[in-house]
């Protein structure tokens, strides 16, 4: 770096920065990641204008790299530790352009080199995480493994890395206190640093993030009473910094409310609970009130009148019926179509896809609420029509994790919908050919996009993966399940095709069942599924023996 000057390295990162920021739709359509590639070399560029850290910075013990919750089992120091001299700044440079390689490669959904970079951006920093110039990026780079691990539907690692960071940021503030530099100031010149306004307005944004992971982590692990405090931190957090987001906060609100609440097979409210849940809330509400009252008599009354009047509209007390969840609803709805107004897909493809997905997601919440089951098959119905067309409109080869998102979830649709139908058929006495012909149609629908999902984990020669990726493991044995059970219920009056779909229910069962002997650790990922697929791989060749000596008999 000798030979280089100072200003023309930092000129390179800031260009990697803005490169980083262009949206991918501004790409070539045959290269929607060339921005993303370009700043990923001039990141290479500095790293390398940088030179390597000492061994004393880098080589660590691999034991230290992962999270552990605690603050003394973090093995934080006893005293704040400031990188100081040349050796430790080196490191701490080498951390900046680490973290953001790291997020490159996920936007490139690279995600194992995009781990490998952030886990090397802690190592680099793990003696002054607790210093002013180090716990922004820290907390950052955590955060940021705590997102990846829970795409992975590894909760329990997920929620390590956020709580460390809410056990750094606590320490941080008790023991420091003053508004840390942001890591990007690394790479500026003194004129052009952030003021204390602007550090402390970013550590806070950085602090919140990581306070909303987390209420996502514990709804996830069905820890509610711990998510439900979260989201209201968070709320309260967004309003005291001016970061409202009402369509997360509606969302989650009305999600959480549906693990509170006892549902059968097909998602029914269980209104044996609701006396017992109005209860809890007139005991959540007297509390409300006695925070209220000390806040007046402190004189917080006002913050506390701001952050009622936003809750007056989304409360984060869970709705206990249809049309306290239909108010969430609406308003949530309210500000999808404001998102949608101004993210239009030809100018902003990846927040266009998310603000479709809030809105798939708001209805699918709202169905849980209604106790008409054709009324909740319309609700499903509305999600598909929303979802379908963004199949059309991306390239899968570019687009590859999305499509799957979205393939998923529609097919998830059409199989809660057929479920739902095949409900309202049980209750009927003689069902007509009608309703069969549309529960073997949403049958069809769903294997259709379950079989575009696992067909998009087939490499190149269109072959089956032995090993499945542990990223995508989870949602692909639920996808073979669930044909497996789709097969099992198509409506036929055809003895032999009914047999046909019998020994392919049975073959997707059995796929499940073996990978599982190979591959052992997934069997912790689905144990409910992998039951049930022993069960039926024991109970079908019984079955389709007695329905061949059936068919020979007639």
């Amino acid at each position: 770096m000798a030979n280089v000057p100072w200003a023309e390295v930092c000129e390179k990162f800031q260009a990697a920065l803005t490169l980083s920021r262009v949206e991918l739709q501004k790409n070539p359509e045959k290269e929607p990641y060339k921005s993303k590639y370009s700043a990923r070399a001039l990141l290479e560029e500095v790293k390398a204008l940088l030179g390597p850290a000492s061994e004393d910075e880098d080589e660590r013990p691999e034991a230290e790299d992962g999270p552990v919750a605690g603050d003394h089992a973090l093995g934080l120091p006893a005293e704040v530790v400031e990188p100081e001299g040349p050796v430790a700044q080196r490191a701490v440079r080498l951390a900046v352009i680490e973290f953001h390689l790291g997020v490159n490669h996920i936007d490139t959904e690279e995600l194992s080199a995009g781990e490998e970079h952030l886990v090397k951006c802690l190592r680099l920093l793990r003696r002054y995480r607790l210093s002013h110039d180090c716990i922004s990026l820290y907390i950052q780079a955590q955060n940021n493994l705590g997102i990846l691990w829970s795409e992975r539907e590894e909760i329990e690692t997920a929620q390590a890395y956020l709580e460390s960071s809410e056990a750094l940021y606590t320490q941080y503030m008790k023991e420091v206190g003053c508004p840390p530099l942001d890591p990007t100031e690394r790479f500026l010149p003194e004129e052009e640093k952030l003021t204390e306004q602007e550090r402390s307005k970013r550590f806070e944004k950085v602090y919140t993030h990581n306070l909303y992971y987390l209420a996502q982590v514990y709804q996830h692990l069905e820890m509610f009473e711990k998510a439900a405090h979260y989201c209201h931190s968070t709320l309260k957090r967004q309003l005291e910094h001016n970061a409202y987001h009402p369509i997360e906060w509606a969302i989650n609100a009305a999600t959480l409310s549906q693990f509170y609440i006892n549902k059968d097979n097909i998602g029914e409210l269980d209104l044996d609970k609701q006396s017992e849940l109005r209860a809890l809330r007139k005991k959540e509400l007297d509390e409300e009130e006695s925070i209220r009252k000390k806040a007046v008599q402190f004189g917080t009354g006002e913050l506390c009148d701001a952050i009622s009047a936003v809750e007056e509209k989304v409360s984060y007390l869970r709705p206990l019926d249809f049309e306290e969840a239909r108010e969430l609803f609406l308003l949530g709805q309210h500000y999808v179509f404001e998102a949608k107004e101004f993210f239009q897909i030809d100018g902003y493809v990846t927040d266009h896809i998310e603000v479709v997905q809030d809105h798939s997601a708001l209805f699918k919440v709202l169905a849980f609420f209604e106790t008409d089951m054709e009324r909740r098959c319309k609700m499903h119905k509305r999600r598909i029509a929303m979802l379908e067309p963004l199949t059309v409109d991306l390239n899968p080869q570019y687009y590859l994790l999305v499509n799957r998102q979205i393939q998923f979830e529609i097919a998830h649709a059409y199989y809660d919908m057929m479920d739902l139908k095949v409900a309202i058929a049980d209750r009927l006495r003689d069902p007509d050919s009608h309703i069969v012909k549309k529960i073997n149609n949403l049958n069809k629908s769903a294997l259709k996009y379950y079989q575009l999902f696992l067909d998009s984990l087939r490499d190149p020669n269109k072959v089956f993966p032995e090993h499945i990726g542990e990223d995508v493991l989870r949602p692909a044995m639920l996808a073979k399940f669930r044909v497996a059970r789709l097969y099992g219920k198509i409506i036929t009056a055809d003895p032999k095709k009914e047999l046909e779909n019998l020994a392919t229910s049975l073959e997707h069962y059995k796929f499940i069942v073996d990978y599982c002997e190979k591959h052992p650790e997934a069997a912790q990922e689905i144990e409910v599924e992998l039951e049930l697929s022993k069960e039926m791989v024991s109970l079908l060749p019984t079955k389709m023996e007695r329905f061949r000596t059936k068919m020979a008999l007639t």
